[in-house]
């Protein structure tokens, strides 16, 4: 296996692991998030060159149209949930109420 598939595993792990274990903010879980799409837009890519199928070579601009509205509903939704609770804070939120 090349080094550069291994750093792109360890960039997906790290960025999984973060969204696992420090999800204390919303902000830091979306930057794991994006984090995670842009190690799968890279491998993905990466993939495809070097397997040469002309088939799928619209996957990874699928996969960044995606990331990309994930990332804007996520700034979204952080917006409006700074806006109506003042902060940011996962645990305080209480969103299960009616």
């Amino acid at each position: 296996m090349p080094p550069i598939y291994i750093n792109i595993f360890l960039a997906f792990t790290t960025a999984l692991l973060g969204l696992l274990l420090y999800r204390s903010h919303m902000m830091s879980s979306l930057l794991c998030l994006e984090g995670l799409m842009l190690a799968l837009f890279v491998l993905s890519t990466l993939m495809i060159l070097s397997s040469h199928h002309t088939l799928s070579t619209m996957m990874p601009i699928i996969l960044m149209v995606f990331a990309a509205c994930e990332a804007a509903l996520g700034l979204a939704l952080l917006v409006m949930v700074s806006n109506t609770y003042g902060l940011d804070y996962v645990q305080n939120l209480n969103l299960l109420q009616c």
